[in-house]
């Protein structure tokens, strides 16, 4: 079950998607079906993909009408092969109509980005690399789209800028070099929180290890400058191989060592799964 705080947040973004999409009604429901009447109509796949967002599709219709009854017959994180029977919906048929657009919105979105995610961590299977994602999300849809990486199979990275420090390269402008960095990130930061710091050569990387770095960001290093860093570090902090990884070059990184590999093109770059609601049934 979502915790409810999550789920508080998750309404909050569906009802302005819904306002978005019907600020002053749905003028062409009104039109056909001015009055309640019950109706089913049926979730089919048009592609091959894994599924991602089931619980929030079914969201979307009963915030219209909490009667609304959705039977899923796949569970989210399931392979689908195009012409899958997915759900069927039942309800009021202006709540069906009036939610479609937005309910498919969401669905496709995220399962376009668990299947992208299952396809890079496809690539990295049997590494011991950890794949993440990154903060490169669509604004107001972070939350579904980490959950999608995550039913592709991918990790989590710190959510956003509260909650992990992260010393990029104008972090490090800004302090006047990566020690002074780190320490003013110990000084000021939660003690419980790690220190990462995005180095681009190996005399960034001696230098974040120095100054007590916990993650080491190797970012758009080539595979060999990638390598002599992670046998220059040794253990001695954890590694994330970043810049430019996609679903093509994932396998690249399989060999490194690195303990994980972060991802923009997971909630950037990954197109839609397309699905469709058909057959709506009038039923009496």
């Amino acid at each position: 079950m979502t915790d409810p705080m999550i789920q508080m947040q998750m309404d909050e973004h569906i009802r302005a998607a819904l306002r978005e999409d019907m600020p002053f009604g749905d003028v062409s429901t009104t039109s056909v079906m001015p009055e309640a009447r019950p109706g089913r109509v049926s979730l089919i796949a048009k592609a091959d993909g894994v599924v991602a967002g089931l619980s929030v599709f079914s969201r979307v219709f009963c915030l219209l009408d909490p009667s609304t009854r959705v039977d899923a017959h796949v569970a989210d994180g399931a392979r689908v092969t195009a012409g899958t029977l997915v759900a069927t919906v039942e309800g009021d048929v202006r709540v069906l109509l009036e939610g479609e657009r937005t309910a498919l919105n969401y669905l496709q979105r995220m399962s376009g980005i668990a299947t992208y995610t299952s396809a890079v961590a496809e690539a990295l299977a049997g590494s011991g690399t950890t794949l993440v994602c990154t903060r490169k999300t669509t604004p107001g849809m972070r939350l579904f789209e980490r959950e999608a990486v995550r039913l592709g199979g991918g990790s989590m990275h710190r959510f956003g800028l509260s909650d992990g420090v992260l010393l990029k390269d104008n972090h490090i402008d800004a302090a006047g070099g990566v020690a002074a960095a780190v320490a003013a990130a110990r000084a000021a930061a939660p003690f419980v929180d790690k220190v990462e710091v995005e180095c681009e050569t190996i005399e960034m990387v001696a230098e974040a290890l120095e100054a007590g770095a916990d993650v080491i960001m190797l970012d758009n290093m080539t595979h060999e400058q990638m390598a002599e860093a992670v046998a220059f570090v040794g253990g001695r902090a954890q590694t994330e191989a970043s810049g430019n990884v996609d679903a093509a070059n994932a396998s690249d990184y399989a060999d490194l060592g690195v303990d994980f590999v972060s991802c923009g093109a997971l909630t950037h770059s990954a197109p839609i799964l397309d699905f469709s609601l058909k057959h709506l049934e009038v039923l009496s």
